[in-house]
């Protein structure tokens, strides 16, 4: 026995060794000194105490290659995962269930286009110089370097990184913007199988004569157009990869401000996941130093600051994308109606390879106007009606990788304004600020003529000409201002105005965040760091009040004790903060999913409901419906009676609390929003069990909710909710002082497992916690807790 127990202990002592030695070959090298090909002199990266690296460099070849290096020492398996969404080869290392998300990304074409775009190029551009280098940086950490422990358990067989990955990850990021895909559909069903009076809930102009009218869709088509916004989310939500879901900034200039400078500050929303969607670096170089936010296989940051300059981005939210329902020959099913004659299909087949799985063969379609997004779902879904996608990003010249290198080093409003021009695809609002006291925005896209009257929210009749564009306005039209008088610019992704006069389409999100920060900033001088970071931490919104004040006599009436009644009474003081001991919070946020249920689903049906909770559309209709007691609405189908508000409102919140008592107990004291509302942080891998063990965060109670400032969003649904998208990192830039400016990282700056830096700021963050973000010299020099020497080779 004492040997079979000395074997044992040596057993499980060279195991732990073996995995201690495993998982530290895994980890970044942040000290010492490593050789780097095609250098032409040593870089030098000081890493901090969050693990963001310093780098100082000679030249600007050797900044991006060092760049792209230090930031695949860290991220390499989120480029590596970001490629094969983008071009549809995810199947190849997760195997048969991804199939049908690579049929998505093949049929948006972006891979065929990156590919295209990549063959025109000049690849002596700056721009393309400083891509070539950060990318040759990539592929020599990963040809040299152990690769990441989710390459072991993949199995996956790395291949170099190219531009045309760079320029697919491009084209994800653009599709992510887009939500006709799921909203479109669901418009069009309403308006054509439900009527005018269902859809005026909704607030979209309702054409029953004049250039719109109703493409001839079959009964097949609605399932069709069903599965395929079905088939957009689930692309999202299946892979743990970041979708972009809208943002705040504001710039505050020196008349407003505490310090007599500008004060910028940004919190981008975007789809939670592990590793986090910005990862941090400090340029340095002698032409050029930048401390920038950059997204993978992205070498010039998307957000960024220095001593002179600073942008925020936001969603412009502008419609790009129109679905459009064609006209095929009864003669000829490859043949569709096209400026008055019948003019072929174009076809062509592609290969997915499927991990452990026969190939399969996809057959790809374009109209005049588009690829035919039927393609992407299987062919006993597809209808009988070709449906085509026009996308501004696929038919714009969109120069964004020359746009962001020259918003890179924007040090005037000129040279802002004219970076901000080049971005055609997808819409941005980009935010400036200057030490000089400028300060700046303009909506950024290539936004298109389409034929007056032509509403884009719907699917698009090709054959009476709803489909086509006169072109593109200049962007001169486009939605901007510089200097304005009253001394701040506020973009939190609500309609804008253009200075032409002519209408924007789009997604936008509900007025409230911004009117909210809009009437803070209105009312206050003397801005500075302090209350900028409280209100970049607000909680607060007007809109359940929108919801509830039409429906309080309701209410009231439906409250079946005191006990409701004292519960009905706090919601109609509640004054709409969403913090973690608010028991309205919940109450409100539980009973809005249960009134959209009572009074749309049977309408809807199952698949157009959960459509509806996931489409912006809802936020717009809820406060709407509530203070219309005569829609088509409040009538449940299901029943021989006709209900009217009153009765589907007392049915809601009867749901509502049958829900909240079952789950979490008949005391409202354990309904409070922090016990019900958490933000749990997933990797990709984490969406399988038991890796969900070893690679995702614990959940962590979350004040905010849905379109408060402090954006941390949830989906309408039952409690308890997991938040989805939020601020993907908040900033703050005051040019009194533009050195020692502030932001945080939902997560960490690493995304190797078991490393110091995987996940050190979750709670700094969920806390309403910043972190310094060291731009100068003695800053960097005092903070510094590793130094990577990279050297020439040979």
């Amino acid at each position: 026995m004492k040997r079979s127990l000395t074997v044992l202990a040596l057993t499980v002592a060279a195991v732990t060794a073996g995995g201690l030695w495993y998982v530290q070959g895994k980890r970044p090298v942040r000290d010492g000194e490593l050789a780097l090909a095609h250098l032409q002199a040593p870089v030098t990266v000081r890493y901090d105490e969050r693990g963001v690296p310093h780098i100082a460099a000679q030249n600007e070849a050797d900044l991006y290659r060092a760049l792209g290096y230090v930031h695949a020492q860290d991220r390499l398996f989120q480029m590596e995962l970001m490629r094969r969404l983008a071009r549809g080869e995810l199947a190849e290392i997760l195997g048969a269930k991804l199939v049908d998300t690579d049929r998505l990304f093949r049929t948006l074409r972006i891979r065929e286009h990156a590919d295209a775009y990549a063959a025109g190029i000049d690849r002596n551009h700056p721009a393309w110089q400083a891509v070539q280098a950060y990318l040759d940086g990539i592929n020599q950490y990963q040809a040299s370097r152990p690769l990441p422990v989710e390459y072991d358990l993949l199995g996956i067989q790395p291949r170099p990184f190219t531009i045309e990955d760079c320029l697919s990850v491009a084209g994800y990021n653009a599709y992510s913007f887009a939500t006709a895909l799921r909203s479109n559909p669901l418009l069009t069903y309403v308006r054509d199988q439900l009527g005018p009076d269902y859809l005026d809930t909704f607030d979209v102009a309702w054409h029953p004569d004049g250039v719109i009218d109703r493409p001839s869709l079959a009964r097949e088509d609605w399932r069709t157009l069903g599965a395929l916004a079905q088939l957009s989310l689930g692309a999202f939500e299946g892979n743990g990869l970041p979708q972009f879901e809208g943002s705040n900034a504001w710039v505050v200039s020196g008349t407003r401000s505490a310090s007599g400078k500008p004060l910028l500050a940004g919190d981008p929303h975007i789809r939670f996941a592990v590793p986090a969607v910005w990862y941090e670096a400090h340029l340095s170089a002698p032409s050029h130093e930048l401390y920038g936010h950059f997204q993978a296989l992205t070498p010039f940051a998307m957000l960024g600051h220095n001593r002179d300059f600073a942008w925020s981005l936001t969603m412009f939210q502008n419609d790009d994308l129109d679905l459009i329902a064609e006209k095929t020959n009864p003669d000829n099913p490859n043949q569709v109606w096209y400026q008055d004659q019948w003019v072929d299909l174009e076809s062509r087949d592609d290969t997915i390879r499927v991990k452990d799985a026969d190939p399969v063969t996809v057959t790809l379609r374009r109209s005049p106007h588009g690829p035919l997004v039927n393609d992407a779902l299987d062919s006993s879904l597809r209808g009988q009606t070709p449906i085509a996608m026009w996308w501004a990003f696929l038919e714009t010249e969109n120069p964004i990788v020359e746009a962001f290198y020259s918003l890179n080093r924007a040090d005037t409003l000129d040279k802002a304004r004219t970076a901000a021009s080049q971005i055609h695809a997808p819409g941005l609002n980009v935010i400036y600020a200057n030490a000089k006291g400028d300060i700046g925005w303009w909506a950024a896209a290539k936004l298109p003529r389409r034929p007056a009257g032509v509403n884009p929210a719907f699917i698009l009749d090709a054959s009476r000409g709803e489909a086509e564009k006169d072109g593109f306005y200049p962007f001169e039209d486009n939605p901007q201002e510089e200097n304005p008088a009253r001394g701040y610019i506020v973009s939190a992704n609500y309609q804008p105005v253009s200075p032409a006069g002519i209408d924007i389409p789009g997604y936008y999100n509900l007025p409230d965040r911004g009117r909210y920060l809009n009437q803070r900033l209105g009312e206050a001088t003397g801005w500075d760091l302090q209350n900028t970071q409280a209100l970049q931490l607000a909680t607060g919104t007007d809109y359940p009040q929108r919801v509830l004040q039409p429906l309080l006599a309701d209410l009231r009436a439906a409250a079946a004790d005191e006990a409701e009644k004292a519960l009905v009474e706090r919601l109609a003081a509640w004054d709409g903060r969403h913090e973690l001991d608010s028991v309205p919070a919940s109450l409100f946020n539980q009973f809005l999913y249960e009134l959209a249920r009572a009074a749309m689903a049977d309408e809807l049906g199952e698949a157009y409901f959960a459509t509806l909770l996931n489409a912006r559309p809802l936020d717009f209709a809820l406060p709407r419906l509530a203070a219309d007691a005569d829609s088509p609405w409040w009538d449940d189908r299901a029943t021989p009676t006709r209900e009217n508000r009153a009765a589907t409102v007392k049915a809601a919140w009867q749901a509502t609390l049958a829900h909240l008592r079952g789950q979490f107990g008949d005391d409202p004291d354990g309904w409070a929003w922090g016990k019900l509302h958490s933000l749990a942080q997933g990797h990709p891998l984490g969406l399988q069990k038991p890796l969900d063990k070893l690679f995702n965060l614990a959940p962590l109670a979350a004040p905010g909710g849905h379109e408060t400032p402090n954006n941390l969003s949830h989906k309408i649904g039952p409690a308890p909710w997991s938040v989805v998208y939020g601020p993907s990192t908040r900033r703050l830039i005051d040019f009194a002082d533009p050195a020692h400016s502030l932001g945080i990282n939902p997560v960490g700056q690493s995304g190797v497992l078991f490393d110091t830096h995987y996940s050190d700021q979750a709670e700094r963050y969920i806390q309403g916690n910043y972190q310094p973000q060291h731009l100068a010299e003695d800053d960097v020099q005092a903070h510094t807790e590793g130094m990577l020497r990279l050297v020439p080779a040979g």
